[in-house]
């Protein structure tokens, strides 16, 4: 998502509702979120559709990287590789209920 530029990204509610379109476009051509505004203060934001997808995405990623963080301070980590041979296990496993037809 792209910074929003004060003069251009900050509109009043009645500007939005005779210009939806306008706006939708311009958010989705400047990939920059659109901050509508009521009675002078900020009520909403429009931002583009992929936008918002690639937010959530980095949301939950961010949200597993300190779930981690969480389980390695309690002792529930385990090293590299502990780690490695469990995924080795995992992908023969796989391998074979693939092979044997048992999914």
């Amino acid at each position: 998502m792209q910074r929003l530029k004060i003069d251009q990204d900050i509109k009043s509610l009645s500007d939005v509702r005779t210009g939806i379109a306008g706006f939708i476009k311009q958010v989705r051509d400047t990939k920059r979120p659109l901050i509508i505004t009521q009675h002078g203060r900020c009520v909403a934001v429009l931002i583009d559709a992929h936008e918002y997808e690639v937010m959530q995405e980095k949301l939950e990623l961010l949200t597993d990287v300190q779930i981690s963080l969480n389980q390695i301070e309690n002792g529930q980590g385990m090293d590299h590789e502990e780690a490695k041979e469990e995924i080795l296990r995992r992908i023969k496993n796989k391998y074979y209920l693939v092979a044997t037809g048992y999914q």
